[in-house]
């Protein structure tokens, strides 16, 4: 299984990139890579801007389509991988929970989409994607419907429940993101 890292944010609330926020003393994207790099043999960071990250040891490409948003992004690292499933999450999760994210690649087995289903709703952001998937995500992006969840009623989709989640995640922070400066302060 190939692991997937979006960082293709435009930041604009943040006003910097978020990937290099400090957090418990170090970086969010390097932690991302190191739980990463013990789960999956082939990394993939999906960004439109390259150069920030060619100090990092992972595969860095480029958007297929352009403005497409992470729908976009999930497409790319998914056509770039050469693995069946990817597991793709966002640069900017500080709490990523890798034993979480081993239970979640052991369930995908006959499925296209493993996703966390915590009481706020899915995090299709934290999700395994079959690379079957692809063509009902080229036609959601085609029609500019990015909503990541539009073509899950289509696919075998594996909900992962709360009480699941609960026990990787009892403080309920595992799949909290840093959008803004507000967001920051709660971390």
């Amino acid at each position: 299984m190939t692991g997937i890292i979006l960082c293709g944010g435009k930041n604009t609330r943040m006003g910097k990139n978020k990937a290099f926020i400090e957090i418990g003393g170090g970086r969010i994207i390097d932690r991302t890579i190191r739980i990463f790099k013990e789960i999956f043999q082939e990394i993939i960071l999906v960004t439109n801007s390259p150069l920030e990250y060619l100090d990092l040891d992972v595969r860095i490409v480029t958007d297929i389509v352009k403005g497409k948003a992470a729908l976009g992004g999930i497409y790319t690292g998914l056509f770039h991988s050469s693995c069946e499933h990817a597991s793709v999450c966002p640069c900017d999760m500080p709490f990523l929970n890798g034993d979480f994210i081993k239970y979640m690649v052991e369930k995908v087995k006959g499925h296209d989409v493993v996703v966390p289903a915590p009481p706020d709703g899915l995090q299709p952001l934290h999700a395994i994607y079959s690379r079957k998937c692809m063509p009902s995500i080229k036609r959601l992006i085609d029609e500019d419907r990015l909503k990541i969840t539009g073509f899950y009623r289509k696919a075998g989709v594996l909900e992962i429940p709360a009480n699941v989640i609960e026990t990787f995640d009892p403080g309920g922070r595992m799949f909290a993101n840093i959008n803004s400066l507000n967001d920051l302060e709660k971390v």
